[in-house]
């Protein structure tokens, strides 16, 4: 099987490598200079083990890279589309990006060639693109990754959902995707990009209802963690549903799918009330670090604030959409001083933000702590030592990652969604 990955960031560079374990691929994308670096094993995001997976395939020569369509796609059995799809700030996303990109691919392919989509596109994308370029085979495999960990969501995937037309496609796509995951679910291409937006949906309502819950427990005086354990023990619920009380979601993954999913209620005529909720209650709850923060300091200005943890998600270097480079930034309002540590960034573009060298070094003489992101490195931390010099401080830590290291330290004021010590 002659296999192209079009679109070369994360989704991209993780289907890539991992695919050329198996399979002789090319990656294809248009950026010359993320083309450049990963001809020379370099991903453009970190992600663990990427950068030697990359560099395994190149040197078996079951890897390269281009930014010539012709060339990548000429004799290709499948084109699998693995663009990023940007969203503006409303979450709304930008699907011509994405569609023109594919377009510039299909002339070079042969006719009945399969596309098989993983983007985060609309419902409807696979029928809209059948029909405009009938020679082709259309189909769609949702991405299932998440960032720090993804080369294991890739290789020991639970389910992959595949979303096919006829027999010849699902005959086509079988040997690529089983040898990942022998449960591949079939359905429609409509039933497949629903299925994303349905999932991701309930994901965001999860973790929306989750917080609303938390807040209440502030409130009543509860603990939202022992209420957690409480639904969990429910065979109904069970250990794995996505209620544990922390920060708003953030990034445009499972927002991007709440924005889609209203959208399409809109377009279709459907008064849809709970899904487009949600993205009102996460908006709401994305002031929670701060309003914390003003009540236990009161006014802001002249105060100092530690921020551990910058990016969107530990174990990745990635600040696009990271809640914590929004809290800097009222912070910075505030007219705080605001230092900052995060062991996957060593530059920040962040005016009157100090990012410093060690967690220590941004603690010190600090007011409050807050962790922004919660990268195991900061439970290794000696937190008696690291505050043995503050009469008085605030940790704010939405996730109750460091719960266990200092909500029994004295002087200290520790603050977790849906609890305080």
């Amino acid at each position: 099987m002659k296999l192209t990955v079009l679109g070369l960031w994360h989704l991209g560079c993780v289907t890539a490598a991992c695919s050329a374990e198996k399979f002789t691929v090319r990656g294809l994308d248009f950026d010359e200079i993320t083309v450049a670096k990963l001809a020379e094993g370099i991903p453009p995001i970190h992600e663990p083990g990427l950068g030697g997976l990359i560099q395994a395939g190149l040197d078996r020569n079951a890897l390269s890279f281009t930014t010539d369509a012709g060339l990548a796609c000429a004799d290709a059995d499948v084109l699998w589309v693995c663009h990023d799809t940007p969203v503006d700030e409303d979450d709304h996303a930008d699907v011509d990006f994405v569609l023109d990109r594919i377009r510039r691919c299909l002339g070079h392919l042969t006719a009945g060639a399969v596309v098989l989509i993983s983007s985060q596109l609309p419902a409807g994308t696979c029928a809209r693109l059948q029909k405009e370029f009938p020679q082709f085979s259309f189909a769609c495999s949702p991405e299932n990754l998440r960032l720090g960990q993804a080369l294991d969501a890739f290789r020991k995937a639970e389910r992959i959902i595949v979303g096919v037309r006829d027999d010849r496609t699902r005959q086509c796509l079988t040997p690529l995707l089983g040898a990942f995951c022998s449960n591949l679910i079939f359905m429609s291409p409509e039933s497949a990009e629903m299925t994303k937006h349905a999932l991701n949906g309930f994901l965001a309502l999860s973790v929306s209802y989750a917080n609303e819950i938390a807040r209440v427990c502030e409130r009543v005086g509860a603990d939202a963690r022992e209420v957690e354990a409480g639904l969990k023990s429910d065979v109904r619920i069970g250990p794995r549903a996505y209620l544990s009380p922390g920060p708003a979601f953030a990034g445009g993954t499972l927002a991007r799918d709440v924005a889609t999913l209203s959208e399409l209620g809109r377009q279709f005529g459907e008064d849809l009330v709970l899904i487009p909720s949600i993205k009102t209650s996460n908006d709401r709850h994305k002031g929670w670090a701060l309003a914390q923060l003003h009540r236990h300091l009161g006014p802001l200005s002249g105060k100092t604030v530690a921020v551990l943890g910058l990016t969107y998600k530990p174990l990745t270097n990635t600040l696009r959409r990271s809640s914590s480079i929004e809290l800097c930034r009222q912070l910075i309002a505030a007219d705080a001083t605001v230092r900052t540590f995060d062991p996957g960034v060593t530059e920040l573009e962040l005016t009157g933000v100090t990012l410093e060298t060690s967690a220590i070094n941004a603690m010190t003489g600090a007011d409050a702590v807050v962790i922004g992101t919660p990268w195991p490195e900061f439970r290794q931390i000696d937190w008696a030592v690291a505050l043995a010099a503050a009469r008085k401080v605030v940790i704010i830590d939405a996730h109750g990652f460091i719960r266990a290291q200092v909500s029994q330290l004295p002087g200290v004021t520790y603050q977790t969604v849906g609890s305080i010590s």
